[in-house]
């Protein structure tokens, strides 16, 4: 069950039993007043339908400490000890009076990740933004009110901003998958999975032979060289494609006695995997193929796929693919996926959400070269959309236009940067470079939230870029004032000398 709770609490009704109140300019108490709780409440209580039980935990607990979580880069366990010793956090996650104990145990994380799932993340990042623009165009209307209308009412191109897309990957928490590691992995879990079923066997039945040492022996002696030929390696293959064969076999005639629901949860649904993973690594034995579609690389999370980036580090990654854009210092994701995909044909879709948010196309789009495809380039040219990087055809004779046509292109290259910039913010500064979620749906929440923790600081530091902005808008002004008046004085001597 779930009660709403619209009527947020306020720093001025925070007790504190020692005494004093909080200070209104800290960060957490800054940053629970731009965060729309109401609009998240709604989503979070499609989860709770029914109207019987105890009352669950708010949406402004769940969602406040997973945001602290990615802030501060903490464990689960280390941010509900972290709420626990500090005011400001307890007034964060909608606490009322500052108290001692834990508001909830470490393993509640958990469920805060599957019920914020990544779509109503999504929603409440779309809500943040539109607020972003509503205050800026009120500023920009304030602005122009200021400037008393002098202007001649030009409201300047239909097309309007810098739009910049890139996509990256999210590695998993997963070990360097190898066939013959993924295979003695599965071969020693299918072992337990047979100690389960005779122990449960109603009649007693002796353990099948299944020479654990040898085959853990064998598996030494391929994985643990240095260097290995193909011959060792595909006879290492085959021994171990053989013991797994064997204890599928064994579990499918202890099936006939034995229910498979005696099985744990986990192990019947590792028992599946470990099925289709025999199915692909023998396919690849008997083809001598490196590939096969939807691949598994990790028995315990078998979603993750193998994602080819060749970058220097790891041509291929393991984890989540996402594309995000960046707009003024705000990153939204616009697309996850565990399978590979080609970014460059989502360039449209891209274009198109941006002018539902902002209300007309960008002015420039800045990409990387697989989003520069013809028909990305015909599709932006109709709309008068300029697409970053070397244009087609030859470059112009003329010097003038060649050398300006050069510092164009320097000058997309630094604004695409800024997604760089965001991604090594995300990989660095928080947890992207590795997601420690172990379901498909709480990395996808991981992620969402980590470009929410992002988000919410440009927020914050808003005030201070434009302030930075203004400042270098009258430093311009100031140098030009200079160089007009320079210029003048070098006039009025050369009329004088003359």
């Amino acid at each position: 069950m779930y009660q709403p709770k619209f009527q947020q609490l306020t720093f001025e009704n925070f007790h504190l039993p020692f005494g004093g109140k909080l200070d209104p300019e800290n960060r957490w108490v800054r940053l629970a007043d731009v965060i729309p709780w109401h609009v998240a409440e709604t989503m979070y209580a499609k989860n709770f339908l029914s109207k019987r039980g105890a009352p669950a935990l708010t949406v402004r607990m769940a969602l406040g400490s997973l945001i602290i979580k990615e802030k501060l880069g903490l464990s689960d366990i280390e941010t509900v000890e972290q709420i626990k010793e500090n005011p400001y956090l307890q007034f964060f996650i909608g606490l009322e009076t500052y108290q001692q104990a834990a508001p909830f145990d470490s393993s509640m994380l958990t469920h805060f990740r599957k019920r914020l799932k990544h779509t109503d993340l999504g929603a409440l990042q779309e809500e943040l933004l539109q607020r972003h623009l509503a205050e800026e165009r009120k500023r920009a209307e304030d602005r122009e009110e200021s400037n008393d209308g002098d202007e001649d009412g030009n409201d300047g191109p239909a097309n309007k901003g810098k739009l910049i897309v890139d996509a990256t990957c999210a590695p998993a928490d997963i070990a360097y998958p190898t066939d013959i590691g993924l295979l003695n992995d599965a071969r020693e879990k299918t072992e337990r999975i047979i100690d389960k079923l005779c122990e449960m066997h109603p009649e007693g039945v002796a353990k099948p032979r299944m020479s654990r040492r040898t085959a853990r022996k064998d598996f030494l002696a391929v994985g643990m060289k240095k260097s290995l030929s193909r011959k060792a390696l595909r006879k290492g293959l085959r021994k171990q494609l053989s013991y797994l064969r064997r204890n599928l076999q064994y579990i499918g005639g202890l099936s006939a006695s034995v229910p498979l629901t005696v099985l744990s949860k986990h192990l019947y649904r590792d028992l599946l995997v470990i099925d289709e993973l025999y199915r692909q690594q023998y396919e690849m034995y008997k083809t001598e193929k490196k590939s096969i579609s939807d691949r598994i690389v990790s028995i315990s999370q078998p979603h993750v796929r193998p994602i080819v980036r060749g970058k220097a580090a790891a041509k291929t990654e393991f984890g989540m693919k996402l594309s995000i854009s960046v707009v003024d210092g705000i990153s939204m994701p616009e697309r996850m996926s565990w399978n590979a995909y080609n970014e460059g044909c989502d360039l449209v879709r891209d274009i198109e959400r941006y002018r539902e948010r902002y209300g007309h196309y960008p002015e420039s789009v800045h990409v990387d070269k697989i989003y520069r495809t013809l028909a990305n380039r015909m599709w932006c040219k109709e709309r008068g959309i300029r697409l970053s990087g070397v244009p087609l055809g030859r470059p112009p004779k003329d010097v003038e236009k060649d050398r300006a046509r050069r510092r164009q292109i320097r000058e997309d290259e630094g604004v695409r940067n800024a997604v760089e910039g965001k991604f090594g913010q995300a990989k660095r500064r928080y947890g992207l470079a590795r997601v420690m979620a172990r379901l498909a749906e709480s990395s996808l929440s991981v992620v969402s939230i980590t470009f929410l923790v992002m988000n919410l600081d440009r927020l914050l530091a808003a005030p201070f870029l434009r302030l930075f902005e203004w400042l270098l808008l009258e430093l311009d002004v100031i140098r030009n004032l200079f160089k007009w008046s320079s210029s003048r004085a070098a006039i009025e001597c050369r009329s004088a000398m003359a």
